[in-house]
């Protein structure tokens, strides 16, 4: 069969458009009469070039996927309605009550596959950036065992949880990041402003300057009159860097020194483990295949260490062994997590053990970040406070130099 594309107007009046797959045109607009559609222009699909997006559009500027906030209050709409309506009535109302035009257009589409007849997964299909692999999967068997509802219960309750850990590493940054800009900012500006007028008035004395008076007024010179050189430097090493990390060997070793380190380390560790396990106790509580799930879960992973350790626990439970077999052999887990996996594949409450080790890797998280941010904010109030009593010093040492050449 051939894909044909098709404008068409319902019984209300209101116009349709998507894509229905027949022999011929006769065979299309036969299967669209059938959907009590009136045909106005039917034509192949297939081979037929894209129409290009209005300049100032939605699509022009790449927003062609789902956010992520709007893929989660999708989903949970989406369960919520299937619980009380057919499938493409809720995707109907989902896509109409959207207020962003870009988001509503691709729900649309979704909404228009299942109207051609193509199953859920098939129409998501079409908006792969929209829905990623593993959420497609999901949909997939759910629909196969014709539990839909419970499982997008399940993928609401874990994209939620998703963004919800989002939320708190973005919280939890937003105060560090913004102190030190602004703590930056005053002393770029005290350095290019202040320090050169104040300090050049010294310079008609006759005596030499105290040596930090004269590192602080070379630096001040450095910057207000290098700036441009200086960004250029920043800007050639961040480029030189990216390209050394496209490198499949120098990326490796990167991350895995990444992981090593004392504090930022752990939480990455942490995070992945705590997101493996409540993905994995998501698919098991829905009956769905324990190693797909971890093969389309390690392709999502970017830590190239923790990815290669992923796949490797994929490679050892299709050799026959044991979740927490693999994971133990990693080396990278809590082992907490390893305990519980264990425990759990013993009196066959797998994915009871591994939401209860989401849940404590998430509370630990919590902790951890709470802890971290308690010592990481007052260093940055020394440090800048250090650099700020620096620059001070060094206006006020060739004022008491004067006061004592006077005194003499």
């Amino acid at each position: 069969m051939a894909e044909f594309a098709y404008l068409a107007l319902d019984t209300a009046g209101r116009e349709r458009r998507g894509q229905v797959a027949a022999n011929d045109v006769s065979d299309a607009r036969a299967r669209l009469t059938g959907r009590k559609l009136y045909v106005v222009k039917v034509e192949a699909a297939n081979g037929a070039a894209p129409v290009a997006a209005p300049l100032f559009s939605f699509e022009a500027f790449g927003g062609r996927k789902l956010s992520g906030k709007q893929l989660t209050l999708f989903t949970r709409q989406l369960a919520t309605l299937a619980l009380v309506t057919p499938l493409e009535e809720a995707l109907r109302t989902i896509s109409r009550q959207e207020e962003h035009k870009g988001a509503a257009a691709i729900l649309s589409r979704v909404h228009a596959g299942v109207v051609e007849g193509r199953r859920l997964s098939d129409a998501m299909a079409r908006e792969p950036k929209s829905f990623p692999p593993l959420y497609r999967a999901m949909v997939s068997a759910g629909e196969g065992a014709g539990t839909l509802p419970q499982i997008l219960e399940r993928l609401s309750d874990l994209l939620e949880r998703q963004a919800e850990m989002r939320a708190k590493i973005t919280t939890a940054l937003a105060y560090p990041i913004v102190l030190s800009v602004v703590a930056s900012l005053v002393v770029i500006l005290l350095m290019v402003f202040v320090v050169p007028k104040v300090v050049d008035q010294f310079d008609t004395m006759g005596q030499q300057l105290p040596l930090l008076t004269r590192f602080v007024m070379a630096t001040s010179r450095l910057i207000a009159h290098y700036w441009w050189a200086m960004l250029a430097v920043i800007a050639l090493a961040g480029f030189a860097s990216w390209r050394a990390l496209q490198d499949s060997s120098i990326r490796l070793r990167f991350d895995t020194f990444w992981l090593r380190l004392p504090l930022i380390g752990r939480l990455a560790r942490d995070l992945h483990a705590a997101r493996m396990a409540r993905t994995l106790s998501t698919m098991v509580g829905a009956r769905l295949p324990l190693l797909e799930g971890l093969s389309l879960t390690a392709k999502t992973v970017h830590n190239r260490r923790l990815k290669l350790a992923s796949e490797g626990i994929v490679e050892a439970i299709r050799g026959g062994g044991s979740l927490s077999g693999a994971m133990k052999r990693a080396a990278i887990f809590p082992p907490l997590l390893v305990y519980l996996t264990a425990s759990g594949e013993v009196s066959g409450q797998l994915d009871t053990m591994l939401s209860r080790a989401a849940d404590y890797l998430e509370r630990e998280f919590d902790t951890f970040t709470k802890g971290a941010l308690a010592l990481l904010e007052p260093a940055i109030i020394v440090v800048m406070g250090g650099v700020v009593a620096t620059i001070v010093l060094s206006i006020l040492l060739p004022i008491l130099q004067l006061e004592t050449l006077v005194g003499r």
